[in-house]
């Protein structure tokens, strides 16, 4: 009977360990300045863990053409972000291919993670697309999307 008491608590304690990681910030690296204020400038500065390295190059080797828009930096900033970028990206499996386009949200963990988002709540213009992190997570800014500070808007 105690053997099976031990068994019950090391599950339940690896329960909460795997619901605790699963709900703590992504963005668990010490964000360049240079990045956050480059990238938040038009949308979330995207914790870096969210793309692996190969992603991560593809988008700062096409800044002129960055979703349709110019997002040029000059040399010396494009190599400090890169260079960060490169050293910070994501290395676990979730995050091992290269999602088509290099979007986040085409992502194959991105699309398991929000299976049960219709596809009409990215249309609204209150959250303005599946790229738009903050509209539905409260704290996607501090690379916090905790299931428990989801407020997805009308």
């Amino acid at each position: 009977m105690q053997y099976k008491n031990k068994w019950i608590v090391a599950v339940a304690f690896a329960l909460f360990s795997f619901a605790a990681w699963a709900d703590s910030p992504v963005n668990k690296v010490p964000v360049l300045p240079a990045y956050k204020a480059e990238c938040s400038a038009c949308h979330l500065a995207y914790p870096v863990g969210m793309l692996p390295a190969p992603a991560w190059k593809n988008i700062m080797g096409g800044l002129q053409k960055h979703y349709g828009t110019d997002a040029s930096l000059d040399t010396a900033t494009v190599t400090q972000i890169g260079k960060w970028l490169e050293a910070n990206a994501g290395t676990y499996k979730r995050v091992s291919e290269v999602p088509p386009e290099n979007r986040i949200s085409k992502s194959a963990w991105f699309i398991r993670k929000h299976d049960e988002v219709s596809p009409s709540v990215f249309k609204r213009a209150s959250v303005g697309g599946p790229g738009n992190c903050a509209a539905c997570h409260s704290a996607a800014a501090d690379g916090n999307f905790s299931e428990h500070q989801i407020r997805i808007p009308k």
